[in-house]
């Protein structure tokens, strides 16, 4: 009897946890079909091929065309400021003037030394003529004819050698005036009237930076590099076979002109795993400053791609699923595998779907579980419906 007694609880015991697990979400325990007024309504898309232009964004770092540290050829205080930061300059125009008064004094020094030596070559040349005509008739030897020659010869070199030193004296007048190298704008200027200024300071007077054309600089990873080359032979035939890229700007804007891909660096730096990037753009009203940041933003166009939003899909181990309908209308979970291209909203699918399928993408996460039964709508009629709706809840 107590045998007996058992195992009729055991068989009880049993037939509770298998009513259990029936009610678990997603367990299918053969039950009764959910009454029709009862099945949610939910945005399905039957996913179809087309054409996707996607785009892959990298930080990048704006630079001149020629950027170029201004510091004087000569030591001198700077005695006036021609120019302000952000002034836009053109080659050749002062910047910054030093103490002159020197430099103005070795040049009359060295005026006066060309004068003196003009007199001295003036003279060694009237003392020749004279000794030319006393040895023609003899009345000097030609040692002492050739004596006066020599003194001319001396007096000649003294003159170059006075002209050089004037020459040079001039020159360096001059760079106490210190004029823009290059055209384009006028960098911070850190030191003003009264500054010591030289050719050997750390910090330069300012920077002169021609922005009529710009340079972004970003990186590509070495996977990225690999992708871009694949197929395409060499760097340099992959570089010219790449699309036209935009600059969005620090404001989220984006740059009005497109630029193009110049130069990607050959070598990958082992710290990074990166190499450097250069993409041009013509900045004709000076928009673009050295020194701003932005994003570069590269195209991706892919053709023949089944494209799904990404809120349809969800996550489980690593691994994409979503929820395909099956002609009962019941949710399927399938495993599907995505680029990992995207622009944030959707995802293009690589594998696990195939055109004709409809997928839920409504729900997911929340309302949408294995094996249930929904009635399908029409995601874009969907969408309709709840913005008129919309206003008559306001």
């Amino acid at each position: 009897m107590r045998k007996i007694t058992s195992t009729l609880g055991r068989i009880a015991s049993l037939t509770g946890l298998s009513a259990a697990v029936a009610l678990l979400p997603g367990c299918s325990g053969g039950g009764a079909a959910m009454p029709a007024d009862q099945i949610p309504e939910l945005a399905v898309m039957t996913v179809e091929s087309g054409n996707s232009d996607l785009s892959n964004d990298y930080a990048a770092t704006i630079k001149g065309k020629v950027d170029v540290d201004v510091r004087p050829l000569v030591s001198g205080f700077v005695t006036k400021v021609h120019v302000d930061e952000g002034q836009y300059v053109k080659q050749g125009q002062p910047l910054f003037t030093l103490d002159q008064v020197t430099f103005q004094a070795a040049v009359e020094q060295a005026q006066a030394a060309v004068n003196s030596a003009q007199t001295a070559v003036s003279s060694s040349q009237l003392t020749a003529d004279n000794k030319k005509l006393l040895f023609d008739k003899n009345i000097i030897s030609e040692y002492e004819y050739q004596l006066a020659l020599n003194q001319l010869s001396t007096a000649k070199a003294q003159l170059a050698n006075a002209q050089a030193a004037l020459t040079s004296a001039r020159k360096n007048l001059s760079y106490t005036v210190v004029t823009a190298p290059v055209s384009g704008y006028v960098g911070s200027i850190p030191g003003r009237e009264g500054t010591l200024a030289s050719p050997s300071m750390a910090q330069p007077l300012t920077t002169v930076s021609d922005n009529s054309e710009v340079y972004a600089y970003f990186s590509l990873t070495e996977k990225d590099i690999l992708e871009l080359t694949e197929g395409k032979g060499s760097l340099n035939a992959a570089v010219n076979t790449m699309p036209m890229v935009k600059l969005r700007l620090a404001d989220g804007s984006v740059y009005p002109i497109e630029g193009k891909v110049a130069t990607v660096s050959g070598v990958i730096d082992s710290s990074t795993g990166a190499s450097s990037v250069r993409a041009r753009f013509a900045n004709p009203d000076g928009v673009l400053r050295s020194g701003s940041t932005g994003q570069i933003i590269i195209p991706n166009r892919m053709d023949n791609v089944i494209s799904i939003p990404q809120k349809a899909t969800y996550e489980v181990q690593d691994r994409r699923f979503v929820y395909v309908l099956n002609d009962s209308n019941k949710t399927v979970p399938t495993n599907i595998t995505v680029s990992p291209l995207n622009d944030g909203k959707n995802f293009i699918v690589t594998g696990g779907l195939q055109p004709g399928q409809r997928v839920v993408i409504e729900g997911i996460g929340t309302k949408v579980q294995p094996g249930m039964e929904i009635k399908p709508v029409d995601a874009a009629a969907k969408a309709a419906q709840d913005q008129a709706a919309a206003p008559a809840a306001e």
